[in-house]
């Protein structure tokens, strides 16, 4: 009976972080076909471009669902890891409520994320430095960030960040605090560190197209995969050569 219990719990967490993903992606996928097709549908908003407060607000909800749907995948381990931790304290309560408070610590920190990635779209969009595709109409801008993200790959802040992403365990057993309030401060924390590991990689949006469906479902594969698979690590910083390589060219060609 226990046992049937606890799979049941686990599935409850499970279904309910499937959902919050498959939402995401079914907003990306509907406002990003509408986007390059007749913007009548969740995409009509981005016609008027005018930075007024409503207008930031839809642009900082687009950025937000947009890193639950391409970062909450790779977290999914480390979130039901957390789950299994609480289920050896007998003393913990309600642990679906506490492993959802910590999802939404993780989610907290891609979000002020999304509102950083807000203020850098208003300012390139202000220096008229994106299309009204949400795409880097400057060569040299494209270039910078491509170099950039490809340099950000070796660096040793990089490096800290991708381990404690791809060591969950590891990470639980330093940070782990009793209590809910602890959960949502130890996910913020996961979070933080997802966000340090990737957040260069996001700003390749600005590059590619925020809303390009391609681009963004190829940055998630790569994330996905430089988190959970064996050879992440090496592979980052490859990926990191390419990078630079790719903006070199870009700058050449200008």
């Amino acid at each position: 009976m226990q046992k049937r219990f606890l799979l049941g719990e686990r599935g409850l967490v499970v279904a309910a972080l499937v959902g919050v993903i498959v939402c995401a992606w079914a907003y990306l996928v509907r406002a990003s076909l509408d986007m390059h097709g007749r913007m009548e549908g969740p995409a009509a908003w981005m016609m008027e471009a005018r930075w007024d407060a409503r207008y930031a607000l839809l642009v900082f909800v687009m950025w937000a669902v947009m890193m639950v749907g391409m970062m909450l995948p790779g977290a999914l381990p480390t979130i039901l890891l957390f789950r299994r931790a609480i289920h050896s304290d007998s003393q913990v309560r309600a642990p679906v409520a506490r492993t959802l408070t910590f999802a939404s610590g993780y989610v907290l920190a891609w979000s002020v994320f999304s509102v950083a990635a807000t203020l850098l779209q208003w300012g390139l969009a202000q220096v008229a430095l994106l299309s009204p595709m949400m795409m880097s109409v400057s060569p040299w801008l494209g270039g910078a960030i491509l170099i950039a993200a490809g340099v950000y790959q070796w660096t040793p802040l990089k490096t800290v960040c991708v381990t404690h992403c791809r060591s969950p365990l590891a990470f639980l057993m330093q940070h782990w605090r009793p209590g809910t309030p602890s959960a949502l401060r130890v996910g913020l924390r996961h979070g933080l560190y997802c966000v340090g590991c990737c957040w260069v990689l996001m700003l390749l949006l600005f590059f590619g197209g925020v809303m390009n469906l391609s681009w963004i479902a190829a940055i998630t594969a790569f994330v996905l995969a430089e988190k959970l698979t064996p050879y992440g690590v090496q592979a980052g910083r490859l990926s990191g050569v390419a990078l630079v390589l790719a903006g070199l060219l870009v700058l050449i060609i200008a």
